[in-house]
């Protein structure tokens, strides 16, 4: 079975970085597209951003657009957020995401395996 593995969370600075890996195993990903989407208190679950494993080729929202940035690595089957620029309103609980497809999308609904998150609190 497919388990998705986060890591890399923490208590940052508004201004800082932090890059965050999702571990992925239990199948061959590369005609998956993965996911990471995060969730603040009180405010339902949303889009980050997603990547085509095979094709490497990218999407985000329009919130963090130039300041994350999703990548993978095949030899270790993770996938990567590098986080930049981070402000208060980025603290939330960040969750990876893989589904069987290699459309890209927005929607959680659309996503088949989660991982159990990663709590990243930005102070200001």
């Amino acid at each position: 079975q497919v388990q998705l593995v986060e890591s890399g969370g923490g208590l940052v600075q508004a201004g800082g970085s932090l890059r965050l890996s999702c571990a992925a195993s239990g199948r061959t990903f590369s005609s998956y597209t993965m996911g990471w989407f995060r969730q603040a208190p009180g405010k339902e679950r949303e889009f980050v951003a997603a990547i085509r494993w095979g094709a490497g080729s990218t999407y985000y929202a329009d919130t963090v657009k130039g300041r994350f940035t999703i990548s993978r690595d095949n030899a270790k089957n993770t996938v990567y957020l590098q986080m930049n620029s981070l402000r208060p309103e980025d603290t939330a609980v960040y969750y990876c995401a893989a589904k069987r497809t290699v459309l890209l999308g927005t929607h959680d609904t659309t996503y088949d395996y989660w991982g159990q998150g990663t709590q990243v609190t930005v102070s200001s």
